[in-house]
C-alpha cells in the first residue's frame, strides 16, 4: 500500500532514537513500536516493502497522540506530523480508521448553532450521569459567556468552534486584553468557524481542506489573524502545507498566537495586581509546532511568578479527540503530567489550549488560559 506522503520526508529518519525520550506513548509504555522511530519503521514496511496493513499496524498509528514532541528533538528534521497525517489520510479513505461516530461528531463542528446546542445538551447529560467517564469527555459548562462583538479592524480574532462553545470566556478576556493594548479586532464572517485541525488529525483531509478554504475566505485582507487556541493556531499556520497554494501560505503567514501577539505590547499593559505563582503547562501545538511557548512566559511574567515543570514539555494526553479515542493511554499521560504539577508544588496551572485545560481539569487541576490570568490582573 502506498500512503499519501512524501517519500523524501519518509527517508529523512535515520533511526537514531533521539526522539524516544520525547514521545509520551513510549514514555508511558516503554514499547519501541509506540515510538516515532518504531512507527516510521512500520510505515516504511508497508509503504516501501508492501507489508500488509494489519490491525497491529493500525493500532500503532492510532495510539500516536500526534503531539509532535519528537520534531524539535530530531537532528534530521523529520516532519513526523506530515507522515502521520499522510498515513491517516490513506487509512481513513479506506475506512480503516476514524469510525462513523467520530466522523458524525466532527461533522457538527462547522455547524456552530448545532454545536452550541449539542454542547449544552451534553453538559446536562453529564450532570445526569448519562455520559460514561471512560469516554474521557471533560466536564462541560452549562452556560457560556455572551459572544464577543467586533471593535474594529486592526486584527482578526479567530473564535473557532469548540473554543467558542466551551471556553467563550477566554474570547471575552482576549477582547479585554486587546483593548488594553489599544488594538481593535474584527470577527470572521459566516463559514469561518472551524479550522479543521481535528479532521486533519483523523485523516479526513478533504474535509479539512474545505474548512481551511472557508476560514481563509472568512478573514480576507492582510490584517494579522490572532488565535487563542494553540491547536487551532497550529492548524491555521499549516494551511500552506495542507492546501499547497500561495494564497494558503500567505494566509498562514498572517496567523499569530494571542500570547505571541500580546508579548509585543507588554509595555502597554497596566496590571492592577500581581497573581503570585503560576505553573506553566505548554500545549504541544504551541511548544512543538508553533514553537512560541516563550511568549507565554513573556506575557505571564508581567503579572505572575512563573513556575516551570520538570518534564520538558511532555504531552498531557489530551490530543484533540485522543482522550476519547484512547482513554487508557491518555489517562496514563495525564497522570504523568499531574505528577509533574504536584512536584512543582501544585496551584494554578496556565495552559493555552482548550483540550489541555479541560483534560487536566478532569483530574482536579485548577487550569486557566494565560489570557484569562492576564485579564484578571488587569
Amino acid at each position: 500500500m502506498k500512503f499519501a506522503l512524501d517519500d523524501a520526508e519518509l527517508g529523512t529518519c535515520v533511526s537514531c532514537g533521539l526522539c524516544l525520550p520525547h514521545c509520551p506513548t513510549f514514555r508511558v509504555t516503554g514499547e519501541e513500536a509506540l515510538s516515532p522511530r518504531g512507527r516510521i519503521a512500520a510505515i516504511r514496511a508497508v509503504h516501501i516493502d508492501d507489508a500488509p496493513v494489519t490491525d497491529e499496524f493500525i493500532s500503532f498509528m492510532e495510539t500516536c497522540v500526534q503531539c509532535r514532541g519528537c520534531e524539535p528533538a530530531c537532528p534530521s528534521g523529520v516532519p513526523y506530523g506530515h507522515l502521520q497525517e499522510g498515513v491517516r489520510e490513506t487509512l481513513a479513505a479506506q475506512h480503516r480508521i476514524t469510525p462513523r461516530w467520530q466522523r458524525r461528531a466532527f461533522a457538527v463542528l462547522p455547524r456552530h448553532r448545532l454545536l452550541l446546542a449539542g454542547s449544552t445538551l451534553l453538559a446536562i447529560a453529564q450532570r445526569a450521569h448519562l455520559v460514561p467517564k471512560r469516554l474521557g469527555i471533560p466536564r462541560l459548562p452549562l452556560r457560556r459567556a455572551t459572544a464577543v462583538v467586533a471593535t474594529g479592524s486592526d486584527v482578526w480574532l479567530f473564535t473557532g468552534c469548540v473554543m467558542d462553545a466551551w471556553q467563550r470566556g477566554t474570547h471575552s478576556n482576549t477582547a479585554k486584553v486587546l483593548t488594553a493594548i489599544d488594538v481593535t479586532f474584527a470577527l470572521p464572517s459566516t463559514g469561518g468557524g472551524c479550522c479543521g485541525a481535528l479532521q486533519t488529525h483523523a485523516g479526513l483531509t478533504d474535509t479539512a481542506r474545505r474548512l481551511a478554504a472557508d476560514v481563509m475566505a472568512s478573514m480576507p485582507g492582510t490584517a494579522p489573524v490572532v488565535v487563542n487556541s494553540a491547536g487551532c493556531g497550529a492548524a491555521l499556520k499549516e494551511y500552506g502545507h495542507l492546501l499547497g497554494t500561495p494564497a494558503a501560505a500567505e494566509f498562514s503567514s498572517r496567523v499569530v498566537d494571542v500570547n505571541e501577539f500580546v508579548a509585543q505590547y507588554v509595555d502597554r499593559l497596566q496590571p492592577q495586581r500581581h497573581l503570585g505563582r503560576v505553573i506553566v503547562q505548554d500545549p504541544c501545538h504551541l511548544r512543538h509546532v508553533q514553537r512560541n511557548h516563550a511568549a507565554v512566559r513573556a506575557v505571564l511574567g508581567a503579572v505572575a511568578d512563573i513556575v516551570e515543570l520538570d518534564d520538558d514539555g511532555l504531552c498531557c494526553g489530551a490530543g484533540g479527540a485522543y482522550s476519547a479515542t484512547q482513554p487508557q493511554l491518555a489517562g496514563m499521560m495525564r497522570d504523568s503530567k499531574v505528577a509533574a504539577i504536584e512536584r512543582a508544588g501544585g496551584g494554578v496551572v496556565a495552559s493555552a489550549n482548550p483540550g489541555c485545560s479541560l483534560h487536566l481539569a478532569g483530574a482536579g487541576m485548577k487550569v486557566r488560559h494565560p489570557i484569562d490570568l492576564l485579564a484578571e490582573a488587569l
